[in-house]
């Protein structure tokens, strides 16, 4: 299909305006041999036009469908039957059935199918053209190969006159029969692909995909990725949208995290980081980067340094510590009354711009702590002809990351934009997009975790055939548990309470959320204790309990799993205990999880530093935690397809261990 050497245009129009005029004029554009099909002209131009695919003299590699959807299952059984192996598909295909039909059409046939609900493809490298809209021609050349299921987006990035070009750019749409992971796939087959850039409303075959990416990062390929509808409002206009499920951005967190893709958040970010990305990858930095991991930016404004400084505070981009021999330099070519400092204002007299400006520069980009420098300025149009700020970033290119660093895109200069991106700078449009650009690279590559899928199959075989209390599938995993037994009585709560040794909890058997409801009663120290507090709780939520014993106190964790449906088991770590999401502290990722993994887990929590010893408190037994952590991703790894959920909450973590007090079990809700 990417590569096709003849098409076939069916619904070619001579209309002026028309879509079939447009996608004959895009065809003839490109490489591929272009046979017209409608019945209705004899010729379009000066090339025949055919009433059917059966009269043409080959088989062509690609249709071109830009028919109304009620024709369009007809038009692609005929394809299939002529022995066509590809078709772009622009239509829509809302009707009744229709998508499913096309799957199977296309997917007897073996057929490739970009779309339904594309705008198609361009193939820089084949020169293929395959649209239904006309676009940049020629396309913008470059090391960029874009999918993206938005054909909006599709048409606004080929169009942005922006520092990167394509090797190849697809509006995928719908995805009905080949999908994001195939696109890449022929992506990486390509050795001039040197940034993959991914827009996706929704995670189609995301095991797949997952591996692909993996592939990509081992690669050294970077894969920037901008994923929509992770809102409950995105989530549903997504669905309205192309009747698909998205993921929301907890899962799309997780699943970037678990290939090393830069997620970002927006066009305009996702735009600056695929420049900036690409400068660095034809220039050959990305692969020969050093260990710096800070950033560095130069202004002419004390209003503006300030501003960036606390916009990248807020978003978590760190600057880098410059060595005193780097200060030293600055210092040097400040004016009185200026320091050295990073972020660095150095606007004093206007003196000499282009030599201080430059000097400055050269020295962050030298500083082996600095991954990336910008020189942070308006780059408006200067009514006197002054291009002392372009010359000075010129005269350093070339030695390590450096790029520019705007605020208001509408009054960037055009000219000098496009004078430093012919020289391989990067612009980047906007404070906060382009310091996310720069901290995206700064941190690139992301660790990605290569733990082993490991199946214990005798354990995974013992819970498919039978199902047990939550407390003996977590210690099943090795997953430590209070002595903990059912009562249905008086006399049984009391009997249990005295076989564990008082003080004892008790909890109702008759609540998912027991504190919810008031169905946990903690510290309970004698038997006449044990009735009054079961009668209570019997009489409000059924005579079932569980009598357990009490456990030292300690850090409350929930660590769970959840199967999503979109990205399959998702292992969740937060702050716990009944206010878990309330606080919204939280950390999401794709199993397998190593000890590694595990522990970074921990340390992105924000109560993390209550477990190490906050304001004088106890070390807690950090290393527990991880145990049950990576216990939790072994079960949802075995079990993931027969449980929706499983969570632990709250874990106790103590100087002492770590140990699971409370837990759920959520039975698969899908049958098989």
């Amino acid at each position: 299909m990417l590569g096709a050497r003849s098409m076939a245009v069916i619904g070619a129009s001579a209309r002026p305006g028309s879509f079939g005029e447009r996608m004959v004029i895009e065809a003839r554009r490109g490489s591929a041999r272009t046979h017209l099909v409608n019945p209705r002209y004899r010729r379009i131009g000066d090339l025949p036009c055919h009433a059917s695919l059966d009269d043409l003299d080959e088989v062509p590699d690609l249709v071109l469908l830009g028919v109304p959807d009620d024709a369009l299952i007809d038009q692609l059984q005929a394809a299939a039957a002529a022995g066509v192996r590809s078709a772009v598909l622009f239509g829509s295909a809302h009707g009744a059935g229709m998508r499913r039909a096309i799957t199977d059409i296309a997917t007897r046939a073996g057929m490739a199918l970009c779309g339904a609900g594309c705008m198609g493809f361009v193939n820089t490298v084949t020169g293929v053209r395959a649209l239904g809209y006309l676009e940049p021609d020629p396309l913008p050349a470059g090391g960029v190969s874009l999918v993206t299921h938005s054909g909006s987006a599709f048409s606004t990035l080929l169009r942005a006159r922006r520092g990167f070009g394509f090797r190849l750019a697809v509006s995928s749409g719908q995805e009905l029969v080949t999908d994001t992971a195939d696109y890449v796939e022929y992506a990486l087959d390509d050795p001039g692909t040197q940034v993959i850039g991914l827009l996706l409303e929704t995670p189609r075959a995301a095991p797949r995909l997952r591996n692909v990416l993996r592939q990509a990062a081992e690669r050294d390929v970077p894969v920037v990725i901008l994923t929509v509808g992770g809102s409950p409002r995105g989530r549903a206009m997504v669905a309205a949208h192309s009747g698909a499920l998205a993921g929301d951005a907890a899962g799309w967190a997780a699943f970037c995290a678990s290939t090393g893709a830069v997620r970002t958040t927006d066009l305009t970010e996702f735009t600056d980081t695929l420049e900036l990305f690409a400068c660095e990858a034809r220039a050959g930095r990305l692969q020969r980067r050093g260990g710096g991991r800070g950033i560095a930016t130069v202004h002419d404004s004390g209003a503006e340094r300030a501003l960036c400084a606390d916009v990248a505070h807020e978003m978590g981009v760190e600057f880098a510590e410059l060595s005193p021999r780097t200060l030293g330099v600055i210092g040097d070519l400040l004016d009185d009354g200026l320091t050295p400092s990073n972020p660095l204002d150095m606007w004093g007299t206007g003196a000499d711009t282009r030599t201080v400006f430059g000097g400055c520069l050269r020295a962050m980009v030298e500083d082996p702590a600095v991954a990336v420098t910008a020189l942070a300025v308006d780059l408006v149009t200067e009514y006197d002809g002054d291009t002392a700020y372009t010359d000075a970033v010129l005269d350093v290119e070339g030695q390590a990351p450096l790029a520019v660093l705007a605020s208001v895109p509408s009054a960037i200069d055009p000219v000098m934009a496009q004078r430093l991106r012919d020289r391989g700078v990067a612009v980047l449009e906007g404070m906060r997009s382009g310091l996310a650009a720069m901290g995206h690279l700064a941190a690139w590559p992301l660790p990605v975790d290569t733990e082993p899928v490991v199946v214990d199959q005798v354990r995974r075989d013992r819970w498919l055939r039978a199902t047990g209390p939550a407390f003996d599938l977590l210690a099943d995993y090795g997953v430590a548990v209070p002595d903990s037994r059912p009562a249905d009585s008086r006399a049984e709560a009391v009997a249990a309470a005295a076989a564990i040794g008082y003080p004892v909890a008790v909890k109702t058997a008759g609540a998912a959320h027991k504190s919810d409801v008031g169905g946990v009663v903690l510290g309970v120290s004698g038997p006449d204790e044990v009735v009054a507090v079961y009668d209570d709780m019997a009489a409000r939520l059924g005579p079932a309990v569980s009598v357990d014993a009490m456990v030292p106190a300690g850090v409350e964790v929930s660590v769970g799993f959840v199967c999503d449906a979109a990205f399959g088991p998702l292992v969740v770590v937060a702050a716990g205990g009944v206010a878990v999401e309330l606080h919204g502290d939280r950390v999401v990722v794709c199993p397998p999880v190593s000890r590694t993994m595990a522990r970074r887990i921990v340390d992105q929590l924000r109560i993390a530093p209550l477990l190490t010893g906050w304001r004088g408190g106890p070390v807690a037994d950090i290393d527990a935690l991880v145990d049950v952590i990576v216990a939790f991703s072994a079960m949802a790894v075995e079990l993931g397809d027969m449980l929706d959920a499983v969570e632990a909450n709250p874990v106790i973590v103590s100087p002492t261990g770590a140990v699971a007090v409370d837990a759920l079990v959520v039975p698969n809700s899908v049958p098989g």
